[in-house]
């Protein structure tokens, strides 16, 4: 369910607004638009949001100035003391993972942003089964993450990465579980959503899906 990268959570905290900020170099395109990818997903929010992996709270903080209601999930401890400092109080954090989490009802929207890949597959599909009985018709997910449209992109992704010594960020590609876009549109589909899908840098994809 992602937690086994937890350690790598409490260790980045404190350094990781600074690195969706450009600051490191291998992992600058995989952040390029960082903000206008965090504005996409809170301006197609609406009503009671559920947000999974809220990290230090930047999205939270967006969603929050849209005037709407957000229930955070996110197992670090170290991103939720971020995140409480940051929003003062203005959102409920919770601790949990995109699996286990109070259920909380009614929920309009579940985002995500830069964390749906620490699922498996497996826990992937489980995960959009649970959303798709949690949301009513016209709920929404939107998730913005890295992803690729075929496996041989993901593939050339590595190499690429490798050829120029960006070896943190080859290793990540290997390490985690990144999906392709046909998979998650095949299994969201057969949930019950109508998805489309905007690439926004060489990494990154919105995933917009709507509850029929």
């Amino acid at each position: 369910m992602g937690r086994e990268f937890l350690e790598l959570f409490e260790k980045w905290a404190d350094s990781y607004d600074d690195t969706v900020a450009g600051t490191d170099i291998e992992y600058r395109e995989v952040f390029k638009g960082y903000q206008s990818i965090l504005d996409h997903v809170a301006d197609h929010s609406c009503g009671h949001v559920l947000e999974f992996g809220s990290g230090t709270g930047n999205l939270t903080e967006k969603l929050i100035s849209k005037g709407l209601k957000v229930t955070a999930i996110e197992p670090s401890l170290a991103m939720r003391e971020i995140s409480l400092e940051k929003l003062k109080g203005k959102a409920n954090i919770l601790d949990g993972d995109f699996l286990a989490f109070p259920i909380i009802s009614p929920i309009d929207t579940i985002v995500s942003t830069y964390a749906f890949h620490h699922l498996t597959d497996v826990e992937k599909a489980k995960a959009i089964a649970k959303y798709g009985k949690l949301l009513k018709t016209g709920g929404k997910i939107i998730f913005a993450d890295t992803m690729y449209p075929s496996n041989a992109e993901y593939v050339k992704a590595i190499e690429d990465a490798k050829s120029v010594n960006f070896l943190a960020l080859a290793k990540d590609l290997q390490t985690e579980y990144y999906p392709t876009i046909p998979f998650l549109q095949n299994i969201l589909e057969e949930n019950g959503f109508f998805v489309t899908f905007q690439r926004c840098n060489d990494f990154v994809w919105i995933m917009d899906s709507v509850k029929l």
